[in-house]
């Protein structure tokens, strides 16, 4: 559980705060009323992941709380009564987390959903292309409140080496004015030359035309930003940025995986078994395709619930997932799976599937002495197309359960 600062004196906020962090198990609250007992518990051994921080305490009544949370080199949400835009101004740039005005219940949700983001922004990595260091090192120091992890790059050319290096970079940063490669030949490059789908990017440019920004967006820029710019406005562009493209993964994970088990669902692998075959075919590889059942799994929903059913299949699934890590899986519905290898041979996959087997057996699930778990598989390597290695599995599934299942046949 992660330890939070609160420095709060206000009765009603802290009954508030306090009611809300007991909703949110992820965080546990320590809450102070004065700057005195923050000092004595920062300079403790507790390690906090932020900091609420009052603007305006009976003994701070200047802000001094926030100097002390952020020398202490703890992420600082500001909570104010006062929206002052000047102060404001002012310690955003000293690198708070965010200035939050104390008007209602929208303001204390924001709050916890800054801590959200703080949690996730440390596995998140950004690239600032931009020749000019000065706004690189402003940039940084703008970003860095949020907890990113941030690489930077002085022209187009060096951005895509370091995206090469960093294959795991969320959001790229460009500038429009670079040498070797501006930000829209970057952009284009990255989009229809690399098939970065997944990529966010945001532009950047000090120029008044306004046909840049367009020039960005048709080539596949998410957001622009015109140079000069607040550092509040280039904070919640990033955010809205990635929470976009979170969203957008987990629509994906909602269409293309299943719910139960986590493995791919039927969609993905008829989607994606196409273009594995045709890479096969190019590296003159062979493609195995196997169909694999839980033998009357009937039996374990009627004699111990759709529960314990659901629990079988999912420690199915991960044993599947744990012994072909390389190979698509997919649950196609039920107790029915389908695994698709590339460059391995029909008996060698079906001798590695009766090897399991024994892990199979060990599954325990509904109350002891429950019948050890097995399965039927058919294992096809002779097809043209996904459809036929499916249809040559399954008739060779229908085989091994017609000898009377626990086996596999190819």
């Amino acid at each position: 559980m992660a330890a939070v600062l609160v420095i709060e004196d206000s009765p009603l906020i802290l009954k508030i705060l306090g009611h809300m962090f007991r909703r949110t198990p992820a965080y546990e609250a320590v809450f102070c009323a004065s700057m005195l007992e923050a000092e004595i518990l920062l300079d403790s051994a507790e390690h906090f992941v932020a900091a609420v921080v009052d603007l305006n305490l009976p003994d701070a009544p200047h802000g001094e709380a926030v100097d002390l949370v952020l020398k202490h080199r703890v992420p600082c949400i500001v909570l104010s009564g006062n929206q002052d835009e000047q102060r404001r101004e002012e310690l955003l740039l000293k690198g708070v987390v965010d200035y939050v005005f104390k008007e209602s219940q929208q303001s204390y949700d924001y709050v916890f959903h800054l801590l959200g983001r703080l949690s996730k922004n440390t596995q998140i990595k950004i690239l600032i292309a931009d020749d000019s260091s000065a706004t690189r090192t402003f940039i940084s120091q703008c970003l860095k409140a949020q907890r990113y992890q941030l690489l930077q790059a002085e022209n187009g050319q060096q951005a895509l080496a370091l995206l090469e290096q960093h294959p795991d970079v969320r959001l790229l940063i460009t500038d429009y004015n670079m040498p070797q490669m501006d930000g829209i030949e970057l952009v284009k490059h990255l989009r229809h030359e690399q098939q970065r789908k997944k990529l966010s990017i945001i532009a950047l440019s000090a120029e008044n035309e306004s046909y840049i920004s367009a020039r960005f967006i048709k080539h596949g820029a998410d957001d622009f930003l015109r140079k000069p710019f607040f550092p509040e406005e280039l904070h919640i562009r990033v955010m809205h940025c990635l929470e976009r493209q979170e969203l957008i993964e987990q629509l994906y994970q909602l269409a293309h995986c299943d719910a139960l088990t986590g493995l791919f669902n039927r969609r993905h692998f008829f989607n994606h078994a196409p273009a594995l075959l045709k890479q096969a075919h190019d590296a003159q590889q062979s493609v195995c395709v196997a169909m694999l059942d839980i033998d009357f799994f009937k039996r374990v929903n009627d004699n111990y619930g759709h529960d314990v059913g659901d629990v079988v299949i999912q420690r199915f699934a991960n044993l599947l997932q744990e012994n072909f890590q390389d190979a698509l899986l997919a649950r196609l519905g039920g107790e029915e799976f389908a695994l698709l290898v590339l460059n391995q041979s029909a008996s060698s996959l079906a001798a590695e599937l009766d090897d399991l087997r024994e892990q199979c057996a060990l599954i325990e699930y509904g109350q002891s002495g429950a019948p050890e778990l097995s399965y039927s598989a058919g294992v096809c390597a002779q097809g043209a197309d996904i459809d036929e290695l499916l249809k040559g599995a399954d008739e060779l599934l229908y085989d091994a359960k017609q000898a009377g299942r626990g086996r596999c046949c190819y």
